[in-house]
Formats: structure tokens, sequence, C-alpha cells
């Protein structure tokens, strides 16, 4: 998962970049003012924006109205010092999905983050399920058939993204985008090696397959009788 943290406080943005990245294992890409934050969001894909209330150039509820007038369905997580109802009720109204007020606990930020992301993508519940597969978005663990799988944490990142959309046929570079920040280089082969190491961890001894390729367009978590005929075997 990709997430924007726009916040002027370049301490407190470093340091919720920092827990996403090393609790959550998100990429994480940082605006200062809401201007940036509003470029990075037109640019690229994120699964969930973090915005400060006040910030310059563009305010946090300015910047979630842009986003609500335009489409968006953006997730957005607003940090406010300011927590009277009053405030509360024109975010929410003006389209913002929560909020958390300053000085807010790092273990409630992320638990709220990640709350926001599986409603975003139709999953509220904190265990995702194909078949006999099951990954627990808390604790970040998956077990196939009762049995653990180890994975590396990019490995991990990959399937929890897969299983967030069970069936669909996510293209390399759709994975790239919302598994790596702003600064990567999206021009290599990684996501071939991450899914070939999940086919040895996930789908290596069992009967049913659920890792598939379709050749030329990507890859999809489902459930073998699922599969469409001809979508290609492995790669």
């Amino acid at each position: 998962m990709r997430v924007l943290v726009i916040e002027d406080e370049r301490r407190l943005a470093e340091n919720v970049a920092h827990g996403l990245r090393e609790n959550a294992g998100y990429a994480v890409d940082i605006a200062n003012d809401g201007e940036q934050g509003a470029f990075l969001a037109s640019t690229n894909e994120y699964d969930l924006a973090i915005v400060d209330l006040m910030l310059p150039k563009l305010s946090g509820q300015d910047l979630v109205r842009r986003w609500r007038s335009e489409g968006s369905r953006l997730p957005v997580l607003i940090l406010t010092a300011r927590d009277e109802k009053a405030t509360v009720v024109s975010l929410l109204n003006a389209g913002a999905d929560d909020y958390v007020a300053k000085p807010f606990d790092l273990g409630e930020l992320l638990a709220r983050a990640k709350a926001l992301i599986r409603r975003g993508k139709g999953r509220p519940a904190p265990s995702l399920r194909v078949a006999d597969l099951e990954i627990n978005t808390v604790e970040r663990t998956v077990r196939r058939g009762g049995r653990v799988a180890h994975l590396t944490p990019m490995e991990y990142r990959v399937l929890e993204y897969l299983a967030h959309r069970p069936r669909a046929v996510v293209s390399k570079e759709e994975l790239l985008e919302h598994l790596y920040d702003y600064n990567w280089e999206k021009f290599s082969n990684v996501i071939e090696v991450y899914i070939s190491g999940l086919r040895r961890k996930i789908d290596a001894g069992s009967e049913i397959k659920l890792i598939h390729t379709s050749r030329g367009q990507g890859y999809a978590l489902r459930d073998e009788s699922d599969a469409a005929a001809g979508s290609g075997g492995g790669g």
C-alpha cells in the first residue's frame, strides 16, 4: 500500500512516515504544504492520504473539498489540533473519512490508517481470505491451510495488495505504483521475483493454486476453480 502524508511539521511528517513504513510496511511519500500534496495526489496513485488540517498554501479541508469535487474516492485521515465538535463536523462534511486529534498515539493512527485502507478496498475485516489462504493484516501474518507461510516484507505487501482485489488481474505497473514511493525507479523485474517467491511459499504442495498469471496483463489471486481458461500458468 502507498500512503501520502501531507504535514508541514517536518519532524512529525517523518515520524508518521517512519511508523507507517516500519510497522505497516507501507510505501510513503511526504508533502509539506497543500499545493505540493495536491500535485503528488494528481500524479500518483495512493491508497490513503493523511492530511494536516492547518497547511500552508492550501488547507487540509480545502484539499479534501477539491478531491471530492473532482470525484476522488481516496480515503483521507485528517490530523488536527482542533477537535471541537464544529471543526469535526465541518471536516466530515467536506469529505474527510476520519480524523485524529493532536497530540496522538502512533498506534491509534496506524490502526485508523489500516482500517481506512481496508474500507477503501471494500474489505473492512482485518482478516483477508481466499480459499484456505488467510492474511491477518493487523499482525501481518499469512497461513495457507493452517500452515504459517514465512514471507519477506515485500512478498507480504504484494500478496496483501492482491488479496484486497481477489480475482482481479492486477498489472505489474499497478503493483509497482502502490508498493513503492515517489523516488523508486520502476523499471525492473522485482515483481516477477516476488511472485515467484509467493508461488514457492503459498502454492507449492497445494493441490489448488491461488496465484495466477495472465500473460501480458498481470497477476491475480483466486481459487483455481475460478480461473478462466487460458489465463496462463507460470511466469
